[in-house]
C-alpha cells in the first residue's frame, strides 16, 4: 500500500471525478496499476470505505453510490467551491508529478513569488478573526512601514497572492501583495469586517485585483479576431462574458465589468486582434495609449 493516506484520498477523488461512475472492481483495477500502490495489491473494501469517510470529513466531498452505475461524485460538489476545486486540481497535479518523476525535467511551471510563511499565517489569523499589524514594502516607498489592518480575504491573480484588508489610512478595503509583506503580527483585537461580507461578490465586477481607481462597472464590447476568439471562448476574461455576435472574420464579446488598469492592460496584451467597440470612454482611453505608443516607437 502507498505510505501517504492523503495522496490516496486525492488519487481516489480525481479517479472517480474523471470517470464519472465507477464500480468498486474498476476502482480496484485502477489502484493495482497506480504507482502509489508500490505492492500492486488489491484495495480492501474496508479500506475504500475508510477512504470514502475520510474524504467526506476532510474535503466535504461525498462519494455517492448508485446501485446500477456505481460510485460517483456529483458535479455540483466539485463546482460550487472555487477554492476547493483549485486545491484539488493542484494536489491532483502534484500527485501525478510524484508518479512521473522521470518526466520532471520535461514539465515546466510558471514561477510564483514565494509567500511563505505569510500565506499560512494570514489564513490562520483570518480563521481566528483577528486584526494584524502589517509591515509592508510598497514599490512606492523606500523603506517598509507598519500599520493596523483588518484582513477581509485572500485572492490569487496572475501568479501572485493578494490580501484585501481595510486600514485606518483608507476608508475602503485595499489590496496588498503577499510577496511584498515583510512581517505579520496577530493582534488580540477582532478584525472589523462588514457583516455578510462576500469576497466573490466583492470582486464580481472587477477583472483582477485593482478595485480602488474610482471607475464603476459598465458594459464593454470587444471585437475579437476569429483566430483569437477561440481563446476567449475557452478561457473567458470575466464571468460576465457573453458572445453576442459571430462572423467568419470576428466575434463580439460583451462584459459588465469595471474598466480598471489591469483590464486595460489585458486588452492591450492582445494587440491588434482585439478592438474596443464600447464603451466610448474605454475606446478613447485605449486609443490614447496606442497613440502614445506609436509616438514612443517613432522617436
Amino acid at each position: 500500500m502507498a505510505k501517504n493516506s492523503f495522496s490516496r484520498y486525492i488519487w481516489l477523488i480525481d479517479l472517480i471525478n474523471r470517470h464519472g461512475y465507477m464500480k468498486l472492481s474498476q476502482i480496484n483495477d485502477a489502484w493495482r496499476r497506480s504507482t502509489l500502490n508500490d505492492t500492486h495489491e488489491d484495495m480492501p473494501e474496508r479500506t475504500f470505505f475508510n477512504h470514502r469517510d475520510a474524504i467526506s470529513q476532510i474535503f466535504g466531498i461525498d462519494i455517492k453510490y448508485d446501485r446500477e452505475l456505481g460510485y460517483h461524485i456529483p458535479a455540483a460538489q466539485m463546482n460550487d467551491n472555487n477554492l476547493r476545486a483549485w486545491m484539488l486540481q493542484t494536489l491532483s497535479v502534484n500527485n501525478l508529478l510524484n508518479e512521473c518523476t522521470d518526466l520532471k525535467d520535461r514539465i515546466l511551471f510558471e514561477n510564483v513569488p514565494s509567500v511563505k510563511p505569510f500565506l499560512e499565517d494570514i489564513i490562520n489569523i483570518m480563521r481566528d478573526g483577528n486584526a494584524i499589524n502589517l509591515t509592508y514594502q510598497s514599490y512606492r516607498n523606500e523603506v517598509p512601514y507598519t500599520f493596523l489592518a483588518h484582513p477581509y480575504c485572500l485572492k490569487m491573480f496572475k501568479q501572485r497572492w493578494y490580501l484585501l484588508a481595510k486600514t485606518p489610512k483608507y476608508g475602503w478595503p485595499t489590496i496588498y501583495s503577499l510577496d511584498r509583506i515583510v512581517d505579520v503580527e496577530e493582534l488580540d483585537t477582532k478584525a472589523e469586517i462588514p457583516q455578510g461580507f462576500n469576497a466573490e461578490e466583492y470582486f464580481s465586477q472587477f477583472y483582477g485585483i485593482i478595485t480602488g481607481d474610482g471607475n464603476v462597472a459598465q458594459i464593454i464590447k470587444l471585437k475579437v479576431r476569429t483566430d483569437q476568439a477561440f481563446y476567449f471562448r475557452s478561457l473567458p476574461l470575466h464571468h460576465s462574458q457573453e458572445e453576442i455576435e459571430t462572423t467568419d472574420e470576428y466575434a463580439v464579446f460583451k462584459y459588465y465589468v469595471v474598466p480598471s488598469a489591469d483590464f486595460v492592460q489585458e486588452i492591450l496584451a492582445h494587440g491588434d486582434s482585439v478592438q474596443v467597440l464600447e464603451s466610448l470612454e474605454l475606446r478613447n482611453r485605449i486609443g490614447q495609449i496606442v497613440k502614445n505608443m506609436v509616438l514612443l516607437y517613432s522617436e
